[in-house]
This record gives C-alpha cells, structure tokens and sequence, in this order.
C-alpha cells in the first residue's frame, strides 16, 4: 500500500462478481466499481465472476485472503434471499470478524433510494485473516450506493475521524 505526498493510501482491491448469467463483456456492476476504484486511485488487484455456488465463492475468496498482493476484496451479487443467493453464506464460512454496520449502513442508505425493498439485501461485511471483503447486491445503483456511500470514505486514509485503511496494519493482531 503506497502512501502519496497527502496521506492517501492506495488500497489493492480485487472485485468479484457472483452471477451464473453475467461475463466479463456485459458484468456492469463489475466495470462499475472498477471505474469508481481506480477513478479513487485504488488498484485493481484482480477482477472475477464465478457463479451462485457458495464454495466457488469461498474458494475463489481464499485465493485471494492468502495473496499478498490484495488488501480487500469486494463482491457484487448473490445477497438476496433466493436459494442461489448465497455470497453472504460464503463470507460467513471465511469471516474472522463480521462488520455488521456495513450491512446496516448500507440498508440505511438504500432506503432513501428503494424504500422498504432494502430489506432484501443482505449486503454484509468482514475481516478474513487480515482482508477486507465487502459483499454488495449485483445491481449498478446498489454498486454506486455501497462505493459512494460508504467504500469511498472508509477505503480513503484521510477520511477522519477514522477509516478501515489505518487498521490495516494490525487486522492480524492475535
């Protein structure tokens, strides 16, 4: 994670989308975060689509906890309350901590946007053997919302009072 002159930290991030439909050619919500990441200043660590298949997705969320080279992972899809919903399952099996605020910060939020159907996002959050992983829903406007309203600020080292970059370095403290 390379600081800058202002304190900013850039944060290596990978991106997986979780859809059996969705490819890399026509994945909006991926190219989405993507855009709004790296326009931030982030790195794109990696980027992936599996499909609603929970130890797909924990597998492919391993591969990444143990890489080096990636500080958070962020997830697009598969956290509604369908039987092949299952992102929020996954993370479950991996989680070292849950961060149960991000969920509710980010129901929160979409309220104002979508009203009483927030409820149906189980968009969750936590710390898995010293990596961030954010699971947002697959829409675009659910992408913008947990990125904007949320990622942009606590994914940004200058953000006060406190941010989720500054913990970084002791996430793995026994």
């Amino acid at each position: 994670m390379p600081d800058s002159a202002d304190g900013f930290v850039a944060v290596r991030i990978a991106v997986l989308t979780v859809s059996d439909t969705r490819s890399l050619a026509d994945d909006r919500s991926g190219d989405t975060l993507v855009a709004r990441l790296t326009e931030a200043g982030h790195v794109l660590a990696d980027r992936r689509i599996v499909r609603d298949d929970a130890q797909a997705i924990v597998a492919q969320l391993h591969g990444w906890i143990d890489d080096p080279h990636v500080d958070c992972i962020i997830t697009t899809g598969g956290t509604g309350v369908t039987g092949r919903d299952v992102t929020p399952e996954a993370v479950e099996q991996v989680a070292d901590k849950m961060i149960p605020g991000f969920g509710e910060l980010f129901r929160w939020q979409s309220l104002a946007k979508i009203g009483t159907s927030t409820i149906q996002s189980r968009a969750c959050a936590c710390v898995a053997r010293g990596t961030y992983i954010f699971a947002l829903p697959g829409s675009t406007g659910a992408v913008k919302d947990g990125w904007d309203g949320i990622l942009a600020q606590q994914l940004d080292a200058r953000h006060k009072p406190c941010n989720f970059v500054e913990l970084m370095p002791r996430l793995r403290e026994a």
